[in-house]
């Protein structure tokens, strides 16, 4: 199945000489910032000048004043508390800076954290029940709760105090022209997506939240003891670094203070004292290398994430609290090899879903894809939906069993709201027995037996056009190769760190013709090429793609016989358009501007 492509470039106006002038970078570079959005001075400020100093105070966030004094009066009665987070990389990240926190300042503190298979997401009464039987008196949640009405109500049956810390939307009901917003009974909900919450910037992942509780309780305390525990200053710091790690992990947007606060944790992620990201660092071999939001991203937070997937989120927890190196390794090793385990499922069973597809006529006519996926783990059905998507770039539900049938999760393409199909899904055909989600991602679940009415149903209410299930891949600047310079380079740095919300930039130029090409690599995974654009300015260019992989892409419009003689080192007049990045290449000690080149129409 061949996926049109559609490129466009940006075309947010602005007068960028003058802000170029005004903050001292190229007009190119104040054009990228404002195809991200960014249109008033103090936006572009922000961007490129925001510093932790700049952050706004946690007491903006409502109910904070009431946390901290109920946490200080809890720790000063020394009531026992529980933290009590999520499985993913944002639920244990956010875990670990409130319950070391605590301990930090002597409260008598646990966490604990739901099962993926046994418990599914969040706050519930099997763990109000556990906490209560431990002789818990009050529950810190973290990353979860605020859609946990009904597990918050039995928690505060029991006589326990409840302390909500969350960023996901609150839920609501629709009654005519007016949204009521249903909020837990818990004795202080902080979360900034609240309606009535002051906090300008909502989009905090459940670290980031975290934190800001952890710094106002911090503020709460020098005020009660006379500023007397300045050296809790440089703790806090350090939690800054796992805020990050949570915030490129549980891919928020990389704008406002999430992008400053993983500026300041990439720089800082090596200077940590924590054994525990020593050690996984460390296993990973990154510790020459700079880390980056990539290496956090696809690196270090699956390694987080794989312990919460394929057995418990306890044992990273347990790595960022070790006491000692020697613990750290081991459990750093240890959720390395489970990682390792879930990308050889991941991969097996991706391979598994897109035979299926390929076998099948009728599902390659399908517009969304729905397949049912026997004997893989339920936790790895997001990830494969995640690839099917990307491969076909349709909507893709992946089903696998479960304890009572059976169990799935979709990930969408932009202009497609997957819950909002799923609503007319089931009003429908009354498929499902549980479903939730918004408008990129859902899951679900529903009777084995329905798996192929769900298929049938959604794709015959199917609205997806064409130009639609086009892949759009937007350009920030046409950008001839003669434009290229070192200080251009230099300024995209500026830019960083790159993920959702702040994507790396993408330069195109129209016309290139290949005049020599070399395939290197110990998979023949590399192609090196001297290109020549239309105005005659000659550049190395480095493609990421297989011999095999290349020759295909060019066979769409060259003869074999042309293909063959590029390969062969004749020059050739094989011509491309291209999206590519610059960069610095360095070899043997001498440095040269190349491009990167990400996508190629012939």
């Amino acid at each position: 199945m061949e996926i049109q492509e559609i490129w466009r470039v940006q075309g947010k106006k602005a007068d960028f000489e003058e802000l170029g002038k005004m903050f001292g970078i190229l007009p190119v570079t104040a054009r990228i910032i404002r195809n991200r959005n960014h249109r008033t001075m103090e936006e572009y400020n922000g961007y490129l000048r925001g510093t932790i100093e700049s952050m706004k105070s946690p007491f903006l966030l409502k109910d904070m004043q009431k946390a901290v004094r109920m946490i200080y009066n809890a720790v000063e009665s020394q009531k026992r508390i529980r933290v009590i987070g999520d499985y993913d990389i944002d639920g244990v990240c956010s875990g670990y800076i409130l319950t070391d926190l605590l301990k930090t300042i002597g409260a008598d503190a646990d966490f604990d954290v739901p099962e993926r298979v046994k418990d599914g997401y969040g706050l519930n009464e099997r763990l109000i029940k556990q906490s209560f039987d431990d002789g818990i008196q009050m529950i810190i949640t973290c990353d979860n709760g605020i859609a946990a009405g009904i597990p918050v109500e039995y928690a505060k049956s029991l006589g326990m105090q409840v302390i909500i810390t969350d960023h996901h939307e609150v839920p609501f009901i629709d009654e005519g022209d007016k949204r009521n917003f249903i909020l837990p009974g818990a004795d202080a909900v902080v979360n900034p997506k609240q309606e009535d919450c002051t906090y300008p910037f909502k989009d905090l992942c459940g670290a980031g939240v975290a934190l800001k509780l952890v710094t106002a309780l911090l503020d709460y305390i020098k005020e009660k003891d006379g500023g007397r525990q300045e050296s809790w200053d440089e703790k806090l710091k350090k939690y800054y670094v796992f805020a990050a790690i949570a915030t490129v992990g549980d891919i928020v947007d990389l704008t406002g203070e999430n992008r400053i606060l993983v500026q300041y944790g990439l720089e800082n992620i090596k200077k940590t004292d924590n054994y525990g990201l020593q050690a996984l660092i460390a296993v990973n071999h990154l510790e020459e290398k700079e880390i980056t939001s990539y290496h956090i991203g696809f690196i270090l937070g699956p390694c987080i994430n794989a312990g919460g997937r394929l057995e418990t989120a306890r044992l990273a927890f347990r790595l960022f609290m070790a006491e000692n190196a020697a613990i750290a390794a081991e459990l750093a090793a240890e959720l390395k090899d489970i990682n390792e385990l879930r990308k050889n499922m991941t991969i097996e069973f991706t391979e598994k879903a897109i035979k299926q597809i390929e076998a099948s006529e009728e599902m390659q006519k399908d517009r969304v894809l729905v397949l049912y996926l026997d004997r893989c783990h339920e936790s790895l059905a997001g990830i494969i939906a995640g690839r099917l998507r990307e491969k076909y770039n349709k909507p893709a539900f992946v089903i696998t069993d479960s304890a009572d049938g059976a169990k799935g999760s979709g990930r969408s393409i932009e202009g497609y709201h997957m819950f909002d199909n799923l609503v007319m899904t089931n009003a429908s055909a009354n498929c499902f027995s549980k479903f939730g989600g918004h408008s990129m991602a859902a899951g679900l679940s529903l009777p084995k037996e329905n798996i192929e009415l769900f298929r049938r149903t959604i794709n015959e209410n199917c609205n997806l056009t064409e130009e639609m299930m086009a892949r759009k891949i937007w350009i920030d600047v046409a950008l001839p190769f003669e434009y290229i310079s070192q200080r251009l380079i230099d300024e995209l740095k500026l830019l960083e760190p790159f993920g959702k919300g702040n994507e790396k930039p993408v330069f195109a130029d129209r016309i290139v013709v290949i005049n020599r090409l070399q395939v290197r690599g110990k998979n023949r995974n590399v192609i090196i090429m001297n290109i020549t654009n239309a105005n005659d300015t000659q550049i190395e260019a480095v493609l990421f793609e297989t011999e095999e992989e290349f020759r295909q892409g060019l066979r769409k419009k060259y003869p074999e016989s042309r293909i063959d003689a590029l390969f062969h080192g004749y020059n050739s007049d094989i011509q491309l358009s291209v999206i590519y990045y610059p960069e610095i290449n360095e070899y043997n000690g001498l440095k040269n501007i190349r491009v990167v080149i990400k996508r190629y129409l012939c």
